[in-house]
């Protein structure tokens, strides 16, 4: 394997997984990713490892996990756990699924009331900042 990508400095570590190096010192601070110990007079070295795990956290993201849960995941790594991963990722859907449903009825009440405010005629009051006072 090519040594290079096996002794990653921060930056080229940060590079490497798609983000900054704020993002890398984040992680570490919450516990998602371990900080590598510094030898003395060097500086710390990450690897191809790290760069899988900020992906995953990123992956995992991007799906709509929470940092707290991302790291409920990444305990389960290893692969014997798929019935507590199917779990997390069951209560993420019904979640998703519920913010669909409120999303949807925004939509309904939000295309409701632009109707009106085509519809009023003649009228001095906004039938849109009314029905929002109304609220």
């Amino acid at each position: 394997m090519d040594q290079a990508l096996e002794s990653l400095t921060i930056g080229a570590f940060a590079e490497a997984a798609g983000v900054n190096v704020e993002t890398i010192r984040f992680y570490q601070r919450k516990g998602l990713l371990a900080e590598p110990d510094r030898p003395y007079g060097s500086i710390r070295r990450y690897d191809l490892g790290d760069v899988a795990r900020v992906r995953f956290v990123k992956s995992a993201q991007r799906l709509g996990f929470s940092l707290d849960e991302v790291a409920g995941l990444l305990q389960l790594d290893g692969g014997t756990h798929c019935d507590e991963a199917r779990h997390l990722a069951e209560q993420k859907l019904a979640d998703v699924r519920d913010k669909l449903a409120d999303l949807r009825r925004i939509e309904k009440a939000l295309a409701r009331l632009v109707q009106d405010c085509c519809a009023a005629r003649g009228t001095v009051s906004c039938p849109l900042i009314d029905a929002l006072q109304r609220q």
